[in-house]
């Protein structure tokens, strides 16, 4: 099951739920997909679905958002996305224009990733019962190499990457919601990740694990997987790129950018010998041109199915680095 990020709440209803009632090997490798071997051929396997609030936002949409998000999701997994599939839940009296400015986003952002849209359904609910559109996106793609990238593949010493500034597209939600208005607007970093990680795939990068920073942002992300390889992770605040406008905007509503969600950002654990060529070869490529080390998985295992993420300050404190114990920002992807 992919792991879409969040809040303790959040993990724990996808465990003692879902987890437990469709228990199976391929769920067990905690991934933001499915990993899958049919007819000689190693695939990747995910979905998600998209209740974004509004449908329509500063630098994105709905529609390139279910495109990009199951693309992402593909791409962590090692994988080269090749199709989608689309489910589109419509609202009675959703206003047609707003639907084909959303169909036509998703047709645009399929071709910049090179996949296609290959089968669909849609349902219309009553007036009221769907807030304009909810959209699910399911996808298909091809691992063309013999790396096994998954959480339990992170090893001790791994150099972490972040391929860029964190909290855009939390922020851009939010600042429409808030009608916050700032020397220049807050855009969306919603984006494909593919080229990127098969970039790094192509020169050999020693990829250990890869995640994108969606919902629970940074933070969640880096949790997930110290608890499924059981690891410790050390990271350093002032090496993480915020944008002073965002940095802005999380301070007037009381967020913190660590937790806040991103569609077009993803770490990335390396070993460290590969680390500097890594970082080269991601700034060539615009949506990972800030990107940055920003931490090492340290020595000694914890406990079984127990992990930890530490952070440190600015002043050289160290604190926990913790998942919240709730959704931070609803109806964000």
């Amino acid at each position: 099951m992919a792991h879409g990020g969040g809040g303790r709440l959040s993990e724990q209803m996808i465990e003692k739920i879902f987890v437990s009632a469709f228990d199976n090997p391929f769920l067990a490798q905690r991934h933001d997909g499915a990993l899958l071997e049919m007819a000689g051929q190693r695939l990747a396997f995910t979905t998600d679905s998209y209740v974004v609030h509004p449908l329509e936002f500063a630098g994105s949409d709905i529609g390139a958002m279910a495109v990009n998000g199951t693309v992402n999701d593909l791409a962590m997994c090692g994988a080269r996305p090749l199709y989608l599939t689309a489910g589109f839940i419509i609202e009675e009296g959703l206003n047609m224009e707003t639907l084909w400015r959303i169909v036509q986003s998703m047709k645009e952002a399929a071709a910049a990733a090179g996949v296609m849209i290959v089968s669909g359904d849609t349902k219309v609910v009553d007036r009221g019962k769907g807030d304009g559109i909810y959209i699910n996106t399911a996808g298909i793609g091809l691992i063309e190499h013999n790396q096994i990238i998954a959480p339990n593949s992170v090893l001790p010493g791994d150099a972490i990457l972040i391929s860029g500034d964190i909290g855009r597209h939390g922020m851009a939600i939010m600042s429409v919601r808030e009608g916050l208005e700032f020397e220049s607007m807050i855009e969306s970093d919603c984006a494909p990740l593919n080229a990127p990680v098969l970039e790094l795939l192509k020169q050999e990068i020693r990829i250990h694990c890869l995640r994108d920073l969606t919902r629970g942002g940074l933070s969640s992300a880096l949790n997930e997987i110290s608890r499924s390889a059981s690891v410790k992770i050390e990271i350093d605040e002032t090496l993480i790129p915020v944008d002073e406008q965002v940095r802005g905007a999380c301070e007037i509503l009381g967020f913190d950018p660590l937790y806040v969600a991103n569609e077009g950002r993803f770490v990335a654990f390396v070993a460290p010998e590969d680390a500097d060529r890594a970082l080269s070869i991601l700034r060539g490529f615009d949506v990972c041109n800030q990107a940055v080390r920003i931490g090492t998985v340290g020595s000694g295992a914890t406990r079984s199915g127990t992990g930890l993420v530490t952070i440190k300050s600015s002043l050289g404190a160290s604190r926990i680095l913790d998942m919240l114990s709730g959704e931070q920002l609803p109806r964000i992807c």
